[in-house]
């Protein structure tokens, strides 16, 4: 979980965008967002699909899986 936490908030940085704009874009609460990033909780599928969308990246980089 710690390398995906990573990569959120790694990814963001690297569009250089805000919590508050990530969060919009894949409709959830900024709240919700910044627990993602904190680790605190875990995104469902959907939201996973939305943040490979908008990074344009794959599930597997996001989740480590290509990494194996």
């Amino acid at each position: 979980m710690k390398e995906f936490v990573e990569k959120l908030k790694a990814l963001r940085n690297l569009h250089y965008m805000t919590q508050q704009e990530v969060a919009e874009k894949i409709g959830v609460t900024r709240s919700a967002y910044s627990n993602y990033e904190q680790g605190l909780r875990t995104p469902d599928l959907e939201v996973v699909k939305k943040i490979c969308l908008l990074y344009e990246i794959s599930a597997d980089f996001l989740l480590g899986i290509d990494e194996i």
